[in-house]
């Protein structure tokens, strides 16, 4: 993958959370040194987009071309299967060499994992952001590679607000009146995208709890069920009990949610990087603007998410094949190139400096310093992503004391 990717419409068109179809791979259990002394190692990854099976390949291929004694095996799953599928190949002893997910402080308490720093080189490591490889310790100790970094900000169709007579908000007193005025509006248009379906119903939970002044806790303590997330839960009851969103919010998937903001049907929903690109390919003709997220008194705010690399500690012999890969994918002329292709924020300080320049990234960019991220580093972070993703939405029907006391139930259940 030697040649540079433009970071234009079609770089920045991935779409989070696409299905691909896997390609497949076999378990551990060739074991590190296969035939005549070659080694294969097992990759499994989610899609970021429909170009994210050919990246990995062009990644695998340069690799190969450069290590010849080391074959890289690609599985490709939504990340609607992805923690269910490594969940099964680890239950069966058959789990990846490399694994690009969410949440590992599992994985480390197994003690699954290589530290970061016995599978990467010197020069590597030190070239990752410090505030992202924080994000990835467990004790002090880094157990995950920063992969991907990403932002949020609020997606604001100017012609709608324009029509409703309304300007972005900052606060969640003028959202709500924004929002209420353009649905308003009628003709099938919705003043805000409000997706508590599913599919990342945590992360629009994040949204508003954590802009009232809440959080989800951190390494050492889960913490749902507090005052402060349900003053973020509330306001989310007053905007649909307001018709200021969508119809159905409960069961609403983000993404096919964006494609209707696109159609410019939404006055205003919280985006993505990537959703700039999604814009261009779909209707460049948008008439939109990228601010940032309105909080309860408009404090500065943003969710930060940051993607992972993580090596399994199936076969020892496989400690070197694994560090020449994570080497050369990380080497910028590889590196920045595929973070472009799918629309994301480079963890790297030489990719940062390659990519300082590009306009559309500007709007997360300048939010970045005021990301809060997830807890991912507490071992019960996957029962809290998943409890948020199976009960939110029940917002919709049910009080929001209810919900987030049965959240924090199904949590402490483990």
């Amino acid at each position: 993958m030697k040649k540079s990717l433009r970071f234009g419409a079609v770089a920045l068109a991935a779409t989070a959370t696409l299905t691909l179809a896997s390609c497949g791979f076999g378990g551990s259990t060739g074991g590190g040194g296969d035939a005549e002394g070659e080694t294969t190692l097992n990759l499994l990854v989610p899609s970021y987009s429909d170009a994210t099976k050919g990246l990995w390949e062009d990644v695998i291929e340069g690799f190969e071309k450069e290590n010849p004694d080391i074959t890289v095996d690609l599985e490709v799953q939504s990340w609607d299967n992805l923690e269910k599928v490594v969940s099964t190949k680890i239950q069966a002893g058959e789990a990846p060499d490399i694994y690009n997910g969410g949440p590992f402080a599992g994985f480390v308490g197994d003690e699954l994992l290589y530290p970061v720093e016995d599978v990467v080189s010197e020069e590597t490591y030190s070239d990752f952001q410090d505030a992202f490889l924080a994000n990835a310790e467990v004790d002090g100790t880094a157990y995950a590679l920063p992969l991907i970094a990403s932002a949020r900000a609020l997606f604001v169709n100017n012609a709608l607000l324009e029509q409703a007579g309304v300007e972005a908000p900052t606060t969640w007193d003028e959202l709500l009146d924004a929002a209420t005025k353009v649905s308003a509006l009628g003709g099938g248009v919705a003043g805000y995208g409000m997706p508590l379906g599913s599919e990342e119903a945590q992360a629009e939970a994040a949204v508003w709890l954590w802009g009232g002044g809440g959080s989800f806790g951190d390494a050492s303590e889960i913490t749902i069920d507090t005052p402060e997330n349900l003053e973020g839960a509330e306001q989310i009851k007053k905007m649909i009990d307001a018709g200021a969103t969508q119809a159905d919010p409960g069961s609403t998937q983000r993404s096919p949610l964006m494609d209707i903001f696109i159609q410019g049907k939404i006055g205003m929903q919280v985006g993505l990087p990537p959703t700039v690109g999604q814009i261009e390919e779909g209707n460049p003709e948008l008439d939109y603007s990228i601010v940032p997220i309105p909080t309860k008194d408009g404090s500065p705010f943003t969710l930060g998410v940051m993607d992972q690399l993580m090596a399994f500690q199936n076969d020892g012999d496989k400690q070197e094949a694994i560090t020449a890969f994570f080497d050369y994918y990380y080497s910028a002329d590889v590196y920045v190139p595929w973070v472009q292709a799918e629309g994301f924020l480079p963890v790297t300080k030489s990719g940062a400096e390659q990519l300082a320049g590009e306009e559309a990234l500007k709007p997360f960019l300048d939010v970045l310093p005021d990301a809060q991220f997830y807890p991912s580093t507490n071992e019960k972070w996957s029962a809290t992503d998943g409890a948020f993703k199976a009960l939110f939405g029940q917002l919709q029907t049910k009080s929001a004391q209810d919900v987030l006391t049965e959240i924090q139930a199904q949590v402490d259940a483990g």
